[in-house]
């Protein structure tokens, strides 16, 4: 099938993971990726988690279907050639610290006179405004800033972090997001006038702005209503949702744990009855999400009970039956075995280094989100260093192999 983005051309100039998960985004769909790298380390996510080898599966995932080019930004001639990529470009993407384009002679301005239509996101810790915009920071710092890291945890300890790089995925999808947008918006706008009046649109309106803290922030719900409403300053809850109730992480007798999500009005009766305690689920203070809130240490007290006489295989049976939603807990040993999973192509398998003696056979997570019955395959995983440098150059800007330097 024909891709969405086919025919879109993009120029990743990011590292780690908030810009470079935008760009894979777009290259699942089709999008011509073109990740720029610097000489000798490339992005520096090739050794994160490395555990053998030289590139790890870490970097192979976010940059899977792209091409990487090896160019040095510090130098005259690697500004030069980002400059005349952008000119062939849809989009450039980037989430340097605010400044460092312009300090590199390539700055959207610049870029921008190069191709008065490029599209150009930038990814920040605070945007590339305000009286923060100039201080560096990873995710973990926007987390903090955007009020996740304050409801992640236990209420008598201190805040955790979650286990993967939330806030860079996070403004990862805002980016890609804002890329299609301005894509779709400068079609329109060839669309509505006519071929001999063509008014591209301004820089600023092809200037995508996303900022780490406000990415964390947009997906706080009613965190700041709450508070100006109410007075109410949200807390940490552990494994419950403040306000919803119940649901929680529940031991079973195996030394498995499993989630029951009973907290909707027309579930919650049923769920009661269907752990022994009928009386529970006909108590009216109960009827509400409100009076279950106030009591439910007791509800997971009576719940807890429940599970812990069962396998987790036997509660989720019975459960399943009853039309409660509930799940088990995970682990990637699961996820691969699962059928769902499979049937959706969402592993996918790639025979890839990982510093053996033979390349090993290694699952993938297929695309999100599915377009018909299944994900879309993955077309390739993350590239080696600077495979794509000869074929780039010369494709696009007419290098010889002299001019560089192969």
């Amino acid at each position: 099938m024909a891709l969405p983005l086919s025919g879109v051309r993009v120029l990743e100039l990011g590292n780690y993971i908030a810009a470079p998960t935008a760009a894979r985004m777009l290259a699942d769909f089709g999008a011509e990726v073109i990740k720029v790298e610097r000489p000798g380390t490339g992005d520096e996510l090739r050794n994160w988690r490395l555990y053998s080898g030289t590139t790890s599966m870490l970097y192979r995932t976010i940059n899977r279907n792209k091409k990487s080019i090896v160019l040095d930004l510090r130098t005259e001639q690697g500004r030069k050639d980002v400059v005349e990529l952008a000119a062939k470009c849809d989009i450039v993407l980037e989430n340097f610290r605010p400044g460092t384009l312009e300090k590199w002679g390539i700055s959207p301005e610049v870029l921008s006179a190069a191709n008065p239509e490029l599209i150009i996101t930038r990814i920040s810790a605070f945007g590339q405004t305000g009286p923060m915009s100039q201080r560096p920071g990873f995710a973990a710092v926007a987390e903090a800033y955007g009020g996740f890291r304050n409801l992640v945890g236990d209420p008598d300890r201190p805040p955790v972090r979650v286990g993967v790089s939330i806030g860079d995925s996070i403004a990862g999808l805002y980016a890609a997001f804002g890329c299609v947008m301005a894509l779709f918006q400068r079609q329109t706008l060839r669309a509505a006038q006519a071929p001999d009046q063509q008014t591209p649109l301004t820089l600023a309106q092809r200037s995508i702005d996303v900022a780490l803290n406000e990415s964390i922030l947009s997906m706080m719900e009613s965190l700041i209503p709450d508070y100006l409403a109410y007075g109410v300053e949200r807390e940490r809850t552990g494994g419950r949702m403040e306000g919803i109730a119940p649901s929680n992480a529940y031991p079973c007798n195996d030394g498995h744990s499993i989630i029951i999500a009973g907290n909707g009005d027309a579930i919650f009766q049923r769920y009661m009855e269907t752990i022994d305690r009928p009386d529970l689920g006909a108590d009216p203070e109960l009827a509400s999400n409100a009076g279950r809130w106030r009591r439910r240490d007791e509800l997971d007290a009576a719940i807890s009970a429940w599970t812990g006489l069962h396998s987790r295989e036997q509660a989720l049976k019975i459960l399943d039956a009853a039309g409660v939603p509930s799940g088990p807990i995970y682990t990637a040993a699961d996820i691969v075995a699962d059928e769902q999973y499979s049937a959706r192509n969402m592993i996918q398998h790639f025979q890839v280094d990982t510093g053996g003696d033979e390349p090993a056979d290694v699952g993938f997570v297929g695309v999100v989100p599915v377009i018909g019955d299944a994900s879309l395959p993955i077309r390739s995983v993350g590239p080696d260093l600077g495979e794509h440098t000869r074929e780039v150059l010369s494709t696009l800007l007419g290098r010889t192999d002299e001019e560089m330097g192969l």
